[in-house]
């Protein structure tokens, strides 16, 4: 039970404490400073997609020899597939884009900054959940250990991503408490999204493999297609890969420190 608590509160947490940050820091992040912190989320999201979802969902699949990629591939295109619809469908606005994406709709920019965290916040909930799950059905691939290690390496990434999404609010002239307000806020679909994939995988429990890498597929798309892209602008990259691969390092070590 207690597994299941921390698995829960642990994103959350990260994401709320990042947050945070709008009563300690004045004006506008540092650039470079925030650059680092989105190549970090960025590579700690990597690894826990290969190492705790897309691992364990082919090591549940080997009982197909040869083929105990497919399940592995079939979630994770499918996790492809639902997080670009959802970009299709939710007008959103990246933290540095000038232009939102999406349907058009008459909403403020903060309202779409915030939809376009808590829409690429839905995967991280999703992967925590089926690790969970996964531990919570008794199977052997993801042990409380491995399910308590994404958990902390989600938080860890989720830090830099709450303190991205409140301080761009605090420089357009909203106040310190509606910044950190809206910026825990986008934090709270994780959990919400990890219990909803608890109770559906446990209805569903052979398709667990296919869900692992759902989670996976779909972190990999908000990778690609939101944090790299928003570290690496103005040709700038050095400081993403760097930090990405500090961020990829330690939840590599993570996973095998804490199983």
């Amino acid at each position: 039970m207690s597994a299941l608590f921390f698995g829960l509160a642990l994103p959350f947490l990260g994401t709320t404490l990042g947050a945070a940050t709008v009563f300690f820091l004045k004006g506008k992040m540092n650039d470079s400073l925030e650059r680092g912190l989105l190549g970090f989320a960025a590579g700690v999201m990597v690894a826990a997609s290969v190492w705790s979802l897309l691992i364990p969902a082919m090591d549940m699949s080997a009982s197909l020899g040869r083929l105990a990629f497919a399940p592995a591939l079939a979630g994770f295109a499918a996790g492809i597939a639902f997080l670009f619809f959802l970009d299709k469908i939710t007008p959103h606005l990246h933290a540095m884009a000038q232009k939102p994406e999406g349907p058009a709709a008459s909403i403020s920019r903060t309202t779409m900054l915030f939809f376009a965290v808590t829409l690429h916040n839905i995967p991280e909930g999703m992967a925590v959940g089926v690790a969970l799950a996964s531990f919570l059905s008794g199977g052997a691939a993801i042990s409380a250990a491995d399910s308590f290690a994404l958990a902390l390496g989600i938080a860890i990434q989720n830090f830099p991503e709450g303190a991205i999404v409140s301080m761009p609010l605090l420089s357009e002239g909203k106040g310190k408490g509606k910044a950190f307000l809206f910026g825990t806020l986008s934090g709270a679909v994780e959990p919400i999204a990890a219990v909803l994939t608890i109770l559906l995988t446990a209805l569903l429990l052979p398709l667990l493999p296919y869900m692992l890498s759902f989670a996976a597929g779909a972190m990999v798309y908000v990778v690609i297609e939101e944090l790299i892209p928003q570290a690496v602008r103005d040709e700038k990259t050095d400081i993403c890969a760097i930090t990405f691969a500090a961020g990829f390092a330690l939840m590599m070590v993570l996973d095998v420190a804490l199983a």
